[in-house]
């Protein structure tokens, strides 16, 4: 075990942050997630196979809300993948970031430092704020999204 993670804990959690880090970049350098391109590419495969690695982890005991979000997550992505509408598509690509940063920071606040974690457990209140200012953020740059393809005539 690394930090109280499993191997397969550690393989899940280094391809979860190449798919952050590629919807980051993805964010800044074209403001969305584009499915077509390099970085879109890396983002959804590093997705979908967080979700699958994800689903051999068992911490907790057994099936719990992070494989119910791991399941959800691989419905958006088919979702955003499927429509033909590139406003509905700018959303769900960028909901399931969102998905990402759910267990990312749930898994941060509840392991680090280790030893004296910030937060007790994945039921604390204060996870219940950040995921909602999260939100709140979603929102907000959907919405910058969307006003964007609205001025490109998309």
């Amino acid at each position: 075990m690394i930090y109280g993670l499993t191997y397969l804990g550690v393989i899940h959690t280094l391809i979860s942050l190449v798919a952050v880090a590629a919807a980051i970049i993805a964010f800044v350098r074209d403001g969305a997630i584009h499915p077509h391109n390099t970085l879109g590419k890396v983002y959804i495969w590093t997705t979908v196979l967080t979700c699958l690695t994800g689903f051999g982890i068992f911490q907790h005991g057994g099936f719990g809300k992070p494989h119910a979000l791991g399941i959800i997550t691989l419905l958006v992505l088919l979702a955003a993948w499927k429509v033909k509408s590139v406003k509905v598509s700018t959303v769900l690509y960028t909901l399931t970031f969102l998905f990402h940063m759910i267990p990312a920071v749930t898994e941060t606040t509840t392991r680090l430092p280790l030893g004296a974690p910030l937060l007790a457990d994945a039921e604390a209140p204060e996870l219940k704020a950040i995921t909602g200012v999260m939100f709140l953020i979603f929102l907000a740059g959907v919405t910058l999204q969307l006003r964007r393809l609205k001025a490109q005539g998309k």
